[in-house]
């Protein structure tokens, strides 16, 4: 099989080459030239303004599989993510049964090697991820887990996050904790706030998130180790955090795509697809987040991938389960949303680089001889979502019938 990528400007984070044609022959770039003569049999691949760049990757999939397929399995997170842009996926461990022993690890990694993107699982901290006893952290990381977290279920028990950040240490493994304080956001709906107060909603106060991040920190500062506080929302955070990093601690963070593009706003008319964890926060909050994004306190972008079944979202907001859907609308989200804030390098950055070098991954090469895992592109183009373009087995998004500057036209990973 052979594509050709015609007049491509190519992308790698930091630089932006001439552009130029690319010929891709069985999954390896075997030319680059400024004109390749279109070959008998080949797929060539153009647009407006073409660009290219190493594959992106997705850190905290919710996959669901094993366990919960009828809401999203391997095969179908990936080639959502692969429509999405995306040529590798980190798995979050939140499935029947849990990624917490060598076994599923080697399930995830079994079942997903024929697929179009590379899935790379991640491991739970605690047994069942049940945030009681610690799981067999060496024994998953000898098996292939990039990184280890309890996902959606944040580590409440600070004795089991400093224990998780003390073990690691051995083989500089990377703990992963969404800030959450289940206790304090509990029967939480929404951000607290004057929308939350208006609507009659019970709120879930910055709190819940902030108190969990300066204790994540200061147990950091203690046991050392390696963190990453995944998906913040709020001014404090991103403060806090940037203090850490002036201070030198070994702390990363990221942050979901909504939580960058929309506020507590877009809940005025009670669309449960727009009840998401973390929950989308007030104006000064986003532009803290953005503010973060710019100045390197927020490492990288996530689309927060959560699929939910019909059942599961189509019911009264009090009722309905927090998540969206993200993996085919995360670019497009930031090229309508984010342009003037993130040039096309700062995104690829954001999504390419900076996930990869903090999970210990290394960085694809579009360079001539080497295996293909590329992301191509049209920045400007104009596109609507339309529920037949979903390939998530779940169609919990608010973004049907929206239409967006920015589309992926094609990921190509020779394996």
């Amino acid at each position: 099989m052979m594509q050709l990528l015609q007049n491509v400007r190519v992308y790698d984070g930091s630089n932006e080459s001439p552009k130029q044609d690319i010929l891709i022959q069985n999954g390896v770039i075997a030319l680059m030239a400024s004109h390749i003569p279109v070959p008998d049999g080949a797929e060539v691949i153009n647009s407006a303004n073409l660009c290219a760049s190493p594959g992106w990757l997705d850190v905290g999939v919710q996959t669901a599989d094993p366990g919960y397929e009828h809401r999203e399995d391997l095969s179908t997170a990936a080639a959502a993510a692969a429509a999405g842009g995306f040529t590798s996926i980190a798995c979050f461990p939140n499935t029947e049964p849990a990624l917490h022993t060598k076994s599923e690890i080697l399930y995830v990694k079994s079942k997903s090697a024929g697929l179009p993107v590379h899935c790379y699982p991640i491991g739970a901290v605690s047994q069942h991820a049940e945030g009681k006893d610690l799981a067999e952290l060496y024994d998953m990381h000898a098996t292939g887990a990039v990184a280890f977290s309890d996902g959606k279920k944040a580590v409440q028990d600070a004795g089991l996050l400093l224990r998780a950040l003390q073990y690691s240490r051995a083989f500089n493994g990377l703990i992963i904790n969404t800030p959450h304080h289940k206790t304090i956001a509990a029967g939480g709906q929404m951000h607290e706030g004057l929308m939350s107060t208006s609507l009659g909603l019970k709120g879930i106060p910055s709190l819940a998130e902030e108190i969990m991040v300066q204790r994540d920190l200061s147990l950091l500062e203690h046991a050392e180790g390696r963190l990453h506080i995944h998906l913040i929302s709020t001014a404090k955070s991103v403060k806090m955090i940037r203090a850490a990093k002036k201070a030198g601690l070994p702390v990363t963070c990221s942050v979901a795509v909504a939580n960058l593009c929309f506020t507590d706003e877009q809940l005025v008319n009670f669309d449960s697809n727009w009840k998401i964890l973390p929950p989308l926060r007030e104006p000064s909050d986003m532009h803290a987040l953005r503010e973060g994004l710019a100045d390197g306190t927020i490492d990288f972008i996530c689309s927060n991938h959560t699929p939910w079944h019909e059942e599961a979202k189509n019911l009264e907001f009090p009722y309905a389960e927090s998540g969206m859907i993200g993996l085919q609308t995360a670019f497009a989200l930031c090229r309508t949303y984010l342009y003037r804030e993130l040039s096309l390098g700062e995104l690829v950055e954001k999504l390419c680089v900076a996930p990869r070098r903090i999970l210990g991954l290394p960085v694809p090469k579009i360079e001539q001889g080497q295996p293909a895992e590329i992301t191509v592109f049209d920045p400007d183009l104009l596109w609507t979502l339309e529920v037949g373009h979903i390939l998530s087995k779940s169609k919990n998004t608010p973004f049907i019938g929206q239409t967006f500057t920015g589309k992926v036209l094609k990921t190509v990973v020779g394996k």
